[in-house]
């Protein structure tokens, strides 16, 4: 099979990949505090024949930081980040770190996710609060005051720049490395009544997977070309032999 067909494969399977990256995204345009997921490419070479070959890789996916248009709620239980850092959920018997601020109240006065999650404080413990006190008034910084008392601080985490991230199920994430506190509170705070959204931005998205559906027609054309050539030169030979 001739160099180009190969070439051509590797380009269908990269492109495969990123389509169903963006299927991923769309399907997510809704989750609050979902981060798109992007896919970077890379040329690999080949040194098999004697005119070098390039390939390209399968992809490597990542979680794009980039933060989500925040919109006004006016619940109480509703909690935004502006700037970067993630809140800290208990997931099991795993921390997992989302930007999804959507809280409820539990009937122990817990205060969790939607998913019944407990919401962590920058020590790693669960915020108690009394089931009857109250709508609570979040601080800035994290600071939780129901009635006259203070229940607690919500924790925010940052996750090193740059730092591998995995897909912990909706908007939450693993980072390959340690989370730990935030300690200069100017590079985030927390809005009470707003809910951040997904940073998916659905005609960027849609505008991709026009391209690449363009792009793997072709590559599938270029196939197709390779194939009759390579059909017609057989035929050619065994005329003449």
């Amino acid at each position: 099979m001739p160099s180009s067909t190969y070439v051509s494969l590797s380009a269908q399977v990269a492109m495969e990949n990123r389509m169903n990256s963006i299927a991923r995204n769309v399907a997510n345009i809704n989750t609050a505090g979902y981060r798109a997921e992007e896919i970077s490419f890379s040329e690999t070479m080949s040194d098999v024949s004697k005119a070098p070959v390039s390939f390209v890789s399968m992809g490597e996916t990542y979680i794009s930081r980039q933060q989500g248009a925040i919109t006004k709620t006016g619940n109480a239980l509703d909690l935004a980040i502006e700037g970067e850092a993630w809140f800290s959920i208990q997931r099991g018997n795993e921390v997992a770190y989302t930007r999804d601020g959507r809280l409820n109240l539990d009937q122990t006065g817990t205060l969790t996710t939607v998913n019944g999650e407990p919401i962590l404080s920058a020590n790693g413990t669960p915020i108690q609060m009394d089931p009857e006190g109250g709508s609570p008034y979040v601080q800035a910084d994290g600071e939780v005051v129901q009635g006259e008392q203070n229940v607690g601080r919500i924790g925010l985490f940052e996750l090193n720049e740059g730092e591998k991230l995995t897909r912990y199920g909706g908007s939450a994430v693993l980072p390959e490395g340690i989370a730990f506190p935030l300690q200069d509170l100017t590079k985030a705070r927390i809005v009470q009544g707003f809910v951040e959204g997904s940073n998916v931005n659905a005609m960027t998205e849609m505008t991709k997977l026009i391209m690449i559906s363009r792009a793997f027609e072709s590559a599938a054309k270029a196939m197709e070309t390779t194939e009759n050539a390579q059909s017609e030169a057989i035929r050619e030979l065994g005329s003449t032999s």
